[in-house]
């Protein structure tokens, strides 16, 4: 698909990795709709700097985990676009969850954004693609979702969820909308990343190094731009899934 003139809604697309997504499609051309729950300062920020890069952008604030909200946010896409073209699915949430749990909520809020989420902006942004005869849905997986991380039991399913709802959208949805997902290593340190705990991620990575948002937008940009590639996770990590091969001959 050709970026440029395409309109692209990126949710969590506020900041960090959902805001590189969005500044990567913006400067390829594309119109953007930045949505954000509670993030609004930040929404306006990558607002701003998606219009500096000459893209048409708007911000929209909804809980994905709401079927109506997202409804909402879809029909003004249509209404201010004319629909959505590029989807992608970054809203997430990044709770400890220890097991055996002492309640439930950390499960079901996790399950209701990355799952739930992505399932009801897929569906609705769906019927708008199919009849326009072209589309592309994109999910933002991590490592969790082949390696369980310990006490992020919610997110690390969440995210295997993720990743075969990628694979279900290819099916239901070829030959005319693509499903593909990027699962992240290091990418952006959070800002209460201590030097100790930003190092030590750094050094487990093959390539010894965070990748950054712009290697994320970049892939992005790949599975969009690729008209052959659906159904698949291209993974962006900096090798970080097999530095520990490495370590254990050291």
């Amino acid at each position: 698909m050709e970026i440029a003139g395409r309109t692209a809604l990126v949710t969590g697309g506020a900041h960090r990795v959902g805001g590189a997504v969005t500044l990567a499609l913006a400067r390829a051309g594309a119109n953007v709709i930045v949505n954000y729950l509670t993030s609004e300062v930040e929404a306006d920020s990558t607002v701003e700097a998606a219009r500096d890069l000459g893209a048409e952008a708007v911000s929209f604030r909804a809980d994905v985990s709401d079927p109506d909200q997202v409804a909402e946010m879809v029909e003004f896409a249509g209404d201010r676009f004319g629909g959505v073209d590029i989807l992608v699915n970054s809203a997430s949430a990044f709770a400890t969850d220890p097991f055996p749990p002492t309640d439930f909520a950390t499960w079901h809020r996790t399950f209701d954004v990355v799952v739930h989420g992505a399932y009801y902006c897929s569906s609705i942004v769906a019927p708008g693609m199919l009849e326009r005869s072209d589309g592309v849905i994109l999910n933002i997986v991590d490592l969790s979702a082949w390696q369980p991380w310990p006490d992020r039991g919610a997110h690390s399913v969440a995210k295997a969820a993720s990743l075969a709802l990628t694979r279900q959208l290819a099916v239901e949805l070829a030959p005319t909308v693509r499903a593909n997902a990027v699962a992240l290593g290091p990418t952006i340190p959070p800002v209460h990343f201590s030097p100790e705990q930003v190092e030590r991620l750094r050094s487990r990575t093959l390539l010894g190094r965070w990748t950054g948002g712009d290697e994320v937008g970049r892939a992005v940009r790949y599975l969009v731009e690729s008209e052959t590639v659906t159904g698949e996770c291209l993974t962006v990590d900096a090798g970080e899934q097999y530095g520990h091969v490495r370590e254990r001959f050291e």
